[in-house]
C-alpha cells in the first residue's frame, strides 16, 4: 500500500494573502525560497490535523510491519511526519519536494507579470508548462513530473512494507498523474475546482506492478 499525505495546514496556507505575498516582495528569490523551505511551519489547526493523522495512519498501517516513511525536505512536511508518526524513522527525499518557483517564489501575480512579462501567457493559460524564472525554477509538466516518476519507480525496490509519503499539493498532482496514469492537465483542471485538502490521505494499492487508487480520507478538523 502507498499512502500519499499532503502536509498539515501551514502558516503559509493560512495567511497566504496577508502574510507572505507583498508587492513589492520584501525578499530576493533565493531568500523567499529558503523561507518557504526551511522556516514555514504548522498552524495550531495543523497540529490538530497531525493528531488526526496519527490515529488515521495508525489504523491504516497498524496490522503489518512498520511502514517505510518518506518525506520532502520542507519543514512543514517534516513536522507533519514527525508529529503524525512519532518514534518511527523517516527518509527525506527531494523527489517529494514542492514545485520550485525559483525567482518567482512569493511574488504576487502583478509583480511577477511586471518583472517577467515573457512568461505571462504560460502562467495564465498553460500553468502546467510554465517554468518559473531563475536558476532552479521547474515546471509541473517537466521538473515535478520527472521527480514524481522517479519516486514511483523507486517504490518497486522498497522493502515489503507499506509506504507513507508526506508531500505537497503540486507534487501530489504529478504523483497522481504517474500513479493513476492520467494526463497532468486533467488533474490541474480538477485542482482549479478543489485542491487536495491539507492532511488528506490518498490511498493506493499496488497490484501486479501497477498502483490503483482506493480512495481519499479527509481530516475532520
Amino acid at each position: 500500500m502507498l499512502f500519499l499525505v499532503r502536509h498539515a495546514e501551514s502558516i503559509e496556507n493560512a495567511t497566504k494573502y496577508t502574510g507572505f505575498y507583498d508587492n513589492p516582495r520584501p525578499w530576493t528569490g533565493p531568500a523567499a525560497h529558503a523561507l518557504s523551505r526551511d522556516v514555514v511551519g504548522l498552524t495550531p489547526r495543523g497540529f490538530l490535523q497531525c493528531l488526526w493523522l496519527r490515529q488515521t495512519l495508525g489504523d491504516l498501517t497498524g496490522t503489518g510491519p512498520d511502514p517505510a516513511i518518506r518525506t520532502s525536505q520542507y519543514r512543514r512536511a517534516l513536522d507533519t511526519a514527525a508529529l503524525a508518526m512519532p518514534g518511527l524513522p523517516f527518509e527525506m527525499t527531494e523527489l517529494l519536494n514542492e514545485q520550485h518557483y525559483g525567482a518567482a517564489t512569493y511574488m504576487t501575480k502583478d509583480e511577477l507579470f511586471a518583472t517577467y512579462p515573457e512568461g505571462t501567457e504560460d502562467r495564465q493559460t498553460r500553468k502546467h508548462l510554465w517554468t518559473p524564472p531563475g536558476v532552479d525554477g521547474e515546471s509541473l509538466a517537466c521538473g515535478v513530473l520527472r521527480r514524481a516518476t522517479a519516486f514511483v519507480d523507486g517504490l518497486h525496490t522498497e522493502l515489503a512494507a507499506d509506504v507513507v509519503a508526506f508531500t505537497h499539493h503540486t507534487a501530489i498532482l504529478a504523483l497522481r498523474a504517474v500513479l493513476e496514469r492520467r494526463p497532468v492537465t486533467e488533474l490541474v483542471d480538477e485542482a482549479r475546482v478543489r485542491k487536495t485538502p491539507n492532511a488528506a490521505v490518498l490511498v493506493y494499492e499496488q497490484v501486479d506492478g501497477l498502483f490503483h487508487a482506493r480512495g481519499t480520507i479527509q481530516p475532520d478538523c
